[in-house]
C-alpha cells in the first residue's frame, strides 16, 4: 500500500532558559493509507508531541513530516491550514466542543469553515451524526449529553469532512473502560467504512492491541514495531 504519512528522524527538543529537555529523538517510520496504527507510551514518552508534529499542530527541531507526499514543514500556513481541515481529523480525551452550540452545529463546523453552505453542512453533519448513533440527539447541547456521547460527537466531526487522516490523543482516556472499549469500536468501524487512516496514541495495551499495528514509545525513542492483533 503506498504510505500516506511519513516521519523521518524526528526529533523534539525545548529549550527553556539555559535547561534543554528532549522529548522526542530520531523517529521514523511510515503509515499506509487505510492502515489503523496505535502508538503506544506512558505519560512523558513523547507520543502526544509526535502526534502534534505529525498534524501541523507544532514543528519538530529536526526532521520532516511528508503527508501525501508533501513536506508539511515547507508549507505555507494557508495550505496546511486547508489540508488539516479537509484531509485530517482530529480526537482528544477531552472533546472539546463548543458549549453553547448544539451537536449538529458542532459536527457541521469543520464543513461550514472550508466554506460549505449551511444547509449542507448541516445535511452532512446529520448523516454522521446518524452514522454514530446520535440521530436522536441532533438538537442536544454538550451539557446535556453522556461522556459517551460528548466523544461520538467529537467522532462525528473529525470524521465529517471524510478525512484521509484521523489523529486521536487518548480519545478514550475520560472514560470509564466499557464506554472506551465501545468508542474504540466505533472508531474503527467507521474508519473502516470510510477507508480513513487512523493514528491513536495511549497508555491502554489492550485499546491498542485492537489496532492493525503498534508503535511503542519510550523515553522519547521508538521501540520495536508490533504486529498487533486485530
Amino acid at each position: 500500500m503506498e504510505d500516506l504519512l511519513v516521519c523521518q528522524d524526528i526529533s523534539k527538543t525545548y529549550h527553556d532558559g539555559e535547561s534543554d529537555t528532549a522529548v522526542l529523538s530520531n523517529v521514523s517510520f511510515s503509515v499506509s493509507a487505510g492502515e489503523h496504527i496505535a502508538i503506544l507510551g506512558s505519560s512523558g514518552s513523547g507520543k502526544s508531541t509526535l502526534l502534534h508534529i505529525m498534524g501541523g499542530l507544532d514543528t519538530p527541531s529536526k526532521g520532516r513530516v511528508l503527508f501525501n507526499g508533501k513536506a508539511i514543514d515547507t508549507l505555507k500556513p494557508k495550505d496546511l491550514n486547508k489540508i488539516r481541515n479537509q484531509q485530517m481529523g482530529f480526537i482528544y480525551q477531552f472533546h472539546h466542543l463548543l458549549g453553547e452550540f448544539s451537536a449538529l452545529e458542532n459536527v457541521a463546523m469543520p464543513l461550514l469553515i472550508g466554506g460549505i453552505s449551511r444547509s449542507k453542512a448541516e445535511e452532512e453533519a446529520k448523516k454522521m451524526l446518524e452514522l454514530v448513533g446520535l440521530a436522536h440527539r441532533l438538537e442536544h447541547k454538550p451539557a446535556a449529553l453522556s461522556g459517551g456521547e460528548r466523544q461520538r460527537v467529537a467522532i462525528a466531526r473529525a470524521l465529517v469532512t471524510e478525512p484521509k487522516l484521523v489523529m486521536a490523543d487518548e480519545p478514550t482516556g475520560n472514560l470509564d473502560h466499557k464506554t472506551g472499549l465501545a468508542v474504540y469500536s466505533l472508531l474503527k468501524d467507521i474508519s473502516r467504512k470510510l477507508n480513513t487512516t487512523f493514528i491513536v496514541v495511549t497508555h491502554d495495551r489492550e485499546l491498542a492491541n485492537k489496532m492493525d499495528r503498534v508503535l511503542t514509545l519510550q523515553d522519547g525513542h521508538l521501540q520495536a514495531l508490533d504486529n498487533a492483533s486485530l
